[in-house]
């Protein structure tokens, strides 16, 4: 049985009011939907809901240059990720991003994303890799 369903297993909370649940919350969703059945229209409403227009487009023009998912910076799906927060000002909360990937192999790598959100609207306005 999977840990995460395990009896005992530690529960998992978040507020509708904190940038760093909301980047959370979008994480978990989206890659949620891109396991269960790709990237659709549910994937896009998302988006839609959780990201900034500008970064939105920013995304499409990232996305057609590399060939790669914007949001995960990458191709395929995450096995897995985390979310904390990294720090904040001038308006913004950055949460640190870490994704979990494996391939064919069974081999596992990790990437870590650093990702912006407005503090008035909490919407996520920025996702770069993280250095």
């Amino acid at each position: 049985m999977p840990a995460s369903t395990t009896p005992g297993a530690l529960g998992r909370e978040g507020s509708p009011q904190s940038a760093v649940d909301r980047v959370a919350d979008f994480y978990g969703a989206y890659i949620d939907v891109l396991y269960d059945s790709g990237r659709g229209q549910l994937a896009n409403s998302l988006r839609g809901h959780f990201l900034t227009s500008g970064l939105r487009h920013n995304l499409v023009r990232w996305e057609a240059v590399h060939h790669k998912d914007g949001v995960l910076r990458g191709k395929g799906v995450p096995i897995a990720w985390k979310v904390v927060y990294n720090d904040s000002g001038m308006g913004h909360c950055r949460s640190r991003v870490a994704l979990t990937w494996q391939d064919s192999a069974d081999r596992v790598r990790r990437t870590h994303l650093l990702i912006q959100s407005d503090l008035a609207t909490r919407l996520i306005s920025d996702i770069r890799p993280a250095e």
